[in-house]
């Protein structure tokens, strides 16, 4: 299994709305993407992010791949493309991380 984690810091206003609104509809867009994907397994979003946190991000995404070939799937699936278009335009800065959970 392949975990995908990812997070945003967001442009203070873009598309003609605050960071605020854009993180709602970043999060609305992300979450449409469950069970339309082959592989992609779970997803979660969110805009709580604790201030423990080593890393400055407004928004976080976790989501969970069947293997390397469902990432690579969700990666170019056209929704996937969609979402990431959103998310391209508001975004400020965008880490990712990805790994395989080892048993």
């Amino acid at each position: 299994m392949i975990r995908h984690i990812v997070w945003w810091t967001l442009k203070p206003e873009a598309e003609g709305r605050s960071a605020a609104e854009n993180a709602e509809l970043m999060k609305k867009a992300a979450r449409g993407l469950i069970g339309k994907i082959p592989g992609l397994l779970s997803l979660d979003i969110s805009g709580t992010v604790l201030g423990t946190s080593t890393m400055p991000a407004e928004l976080v995404l976790h989501s969970t791949h069947e293997d390397e070939e469902a990432l690579q799937t969700y990666a170019v699936h056209p929704l996937h493309l969609e979402c990431g278009r959103l998310m391209k335009s508001v975004a400020e800065s965008r880490q990712a991380l990805d790994y395989e959970v080892e048993e």
